[in-house]
């Protein structure tokens, strides 16, 4: 079974290392744990949970630079302000 490194998935979703990181701390999705090869630790990844990371991608990431739009004041809500008797 092929095996992929934290870089290589990064990659592969089409997102920066430092966001796949930043996902990992975060603890979006499942992360296969840390393993030691020689004096490395490293996670390898399997085939799904790099879809997992995917599926994570299409639903919640909206690409760098890019942030949901505020509200602004003109499209909130209109509360009546209720005087006392």
């Amino acid at each position: 079974m092929a095996t992929y490194s934290t870089v290589e998935v990064a990659e592969l979703v089409d997102v920066s290392w430092d966001t796949l990181n930043r996902w990992i701390r975060e603890k979006k999705f499942t992360v296969p744990p840390v393993k030691s090869v020689g004096r490395v630790k490293v996670r390898l990844w399997t085939p799904a949970e790099v879809d997992e990371v995917r599926r994570y991608k299409e639903q919640h990431y909206q690409g760098k630079g890019v942030r949901k739009k505020r509200r602004s004041k003109r499209d909130a809500p209109v509360l009546e302000h209720r005087t006392r008797p």
